[in-house]
């Protein structure tokens, strides 16, 4: 699944191709794609002649600003990627939405199990939508240690569960979550509230570099190769990935095999010594 890294990796790549760009036109291949959009209709009507201002993030939703104060945002969901190629290049299956710029260039939003999503809105729309409720950034405003262990003080969940609720903190999910508690030595299943302030500060020193080293690797891209950069280019992290995924393999601090445990319905990957 996409995450912060992968969509800030995308954001950049985007920036540069499509700042200025005028949209020319789009096409909904699947109605679902724009379902978060309040009046369907809209999402086309609000983007076609305006241009792209700037390309930013919050969490894992990109938050791209057109001319006429709108807001187009984009959700990569599960399996979602976007891709930038020219009029006539062949589609790859699951392309269902696309948005046309001058000169040929068309950005392709391709999502198998369309869990992703578009939507185009106006200020007010926005500010009282889900995205402007979420957390703070984990890469650019992740809070002080002390307003963390305040916030986890009386969480009972699981703080793998905590570290996924984008209400706490923006932008973390599964694979960096695991990442992130294995080099703070802290077991994913533990009681939020049963941190110590120095496990949280911990914690809190793990989250920005594990974010950092996977977002300077293009982001992860796993077996099945759901999320590439723009240009098709595998984000390459995987290779650096301590705990996720590696299920019976050698911890790369200890040599313990790794321990898959499902919380929350969630696979969490965590080596019982270094994590003890």
């Amino acid at each position: 699944m996409p995450e912060l890294p992968e969509v800030e990796a995308t954001r950049r790549h985007l920036e540069p191709i499509l700042a200025g760009k005028r949209i020319m036109g789009v096409d909904v291949r699947r109605a679902r794609m724009i379902r978060r959009q309040p009046h369907a209709p809209d999402f086309v009507a609000r983007l076609v002649g305006r241009t792209v201002r700037r390309l930013g993030r919050h969490g894992k939703f990109m938050l791209t600003d057109l001319s006429g104060d709108i807001r187009w945002v984009t959700h990569l969901g599960m399996s979602g990627r976007l891709s930038v190629s020219q009029r006539g290049e062949p589609e790859v299956p699951h392309t269902n939405l696309v948005v046309r710029f001058g000169r040929g260039l068309e950005l392709r939003f391709v999502d198998p199990r369309t869990f992703g999503f578009m939507a185009a809105f106006t200020p007010a729309e926005y500010a009282t939508g889900a995205v402007a409720r979420l957390g703070p950034d984990a890469l650019d405003q992740l809070p002080p240690a002390a307003a963390l262990t305040s916030a986890l003080h009386r969480r009972t969940a699981p703080i793998k569960a905590l570290l996924l609720d984008q209400n706490l903190i923006a932008g973390v999910g599964n694979i960096y979550a695991d990442e992130a508690l294995h080099r703070a030595r802290i077991r994913p299943d533990r009681p939020g509230r049963s941190l110590r302030p120095e496990e949280v500060r911990r914690l809190r020193n793990a989250i920005g570099p594990v974010l950092r080293e996977g977002l300077a690797r293009g982001g992860t891209s796993l077996d099945d190769l759901a999320y590439l950069l723009p240009d098709g280019r595998a984000g390459d992290y995987v290779r650096s990935l301590r705990v996720y995924g590696r299920e019976d393999e050698p911890c790369r601090r200890c040599g313990t095999p790794i321990r898959r445990t499902v919380i929350r319905q969630r696979s969490s990957f965590w080596c019982p010594e270094c994590q003890s």
